[in-house]
């Protein structure tokens, strides 16, 4: 599988921008901010395609789509099948753990996994499932004393335990949920049960233990949802790892990728806006070109 690298860049915004909506603020950054994300300055020809960034000034990060789910077979041929009850929280098909074992292969063969210094998931099922069966550990899961990433079966898995053994730390985080409301499939289970099924997975980023974000009569937006994206975006870059994988949903990617490639040059906005397949893997490399990183994890390097 060819992992494509794209150049993206953010501006760090005050510590207080989590509050507001997304990145709102970006049509406001003087142009040369703007001109970043396409890797160009101002006096750069807009047909160089070259860009140099100091590494301190870069992260990392691999984004995945989730592997196929009970909810796709049928939803991607009649959309409205995705309102079916019987999808709620859908986990994924055998073809989807099929799909969930090829990447974990590919990420091990092409060295991907010693450099993830952390996988961060939607809260559900589906992807879930679809980080622990790409990036989980090795070695035996039913040892008694050390807790399995996921007990034996979880979701209809028909899966043994996984181990958590050697395996990089997996947060999950609500705001790169799929497009809220309305369908079934998107709206998760509590987080006690989540907690029970992945024992070893951080959920304590999760505000509250039932969803309080899925409403049934009330779809979440596309501009909403790219701001949401954009806002996970800020929020990915006050973390101190440097490469992060990202486990999440089409339309959140769609959505958020777009917003991104709005500030891009239109060879790379056509690459950004492309639709992930189920378990697609593609890697990007986001760039503070304005402020630079806090003092933490500022250029390490010195002058002998």
């Amino acid at each position: 599988m060819k992992m494509n690298m794209i150049t993206l860049s953010i501006s760090m915004l005050p510590s207080s921008f989590p509050s507001l909506i997304g990145f709102c603020a970006f049509p406001l950054l003087p142009r040369r901010s703007a001109l970043c994300f396409s890797g160009m300055s101002e006096s750069m020809d807009c047909d160089a395609g070259l860009c140099m960034f100091p590494m301190h000034r870069c992260k990392t990060i691999h984004l995945v789509r989730h592997g196929q789910g009970i909810h796709n077979v049928e939803g991607d041929k009649n959309y409205n099948a995705y309102m079916k009850p019987e999808y709620f929280d859908a986990h994924l098909t055998p073809l989807g753990w099929q799909q969930v074992d090829n990447l974990r292969k590919h990420v091990q063969a092409s060295g991907l996994m010693k450099r993830i210094d952390l996988v961060i998931a939607s809260p559900l099922l589906r992807t879930l499932q679809t980080a622990i069966g790409v990036f989980g550990g090795e070695g035996y899961a039913d040892r008694t004393d050390v807790l399995p990433l996921m007990v034996a079966n979880a979701g209809n898995s028909g899966h043994a335990a996984n181990s958590s053994l050697n395996s990089p730390p997996i947060v999950a985080v609500e705001l790169c949920r799929e497009h809220l409301g309305v369908h079934p499939c998107d709206k998760r289970r509590s987080i006690s049960e989540y907690q029970f099924l992945f024992p070893v997975i951080d959920f304590s980023l999760i505000d509250s233990n039932e969803d309080t974000w899925w409403k049934a009569n009330v779809r979440e937006t596309k501009e909403e949802l790219a701001s949401r994206g954009l806002k996970f975006m800020n929020w990915l870059w006050t973390r101190e790892e440097r490469e992060i994988a990202i486990v999440t949903h089409r339309a959140f990617l769609f959505h958020t990728l777009s917003a991104f490639g709005k500030y891009s040059h239109p060879l790379m906005r056509k690459e950004l806006s492309k639709h992930f397949a189920n378990c697609e893997l593609r890697s990007v490399v986001i760039v503070d070109c304005v402020t630079g990183l806090n003092a933490t994890t500022n250029n390490p390097a010195k002058i002998p």
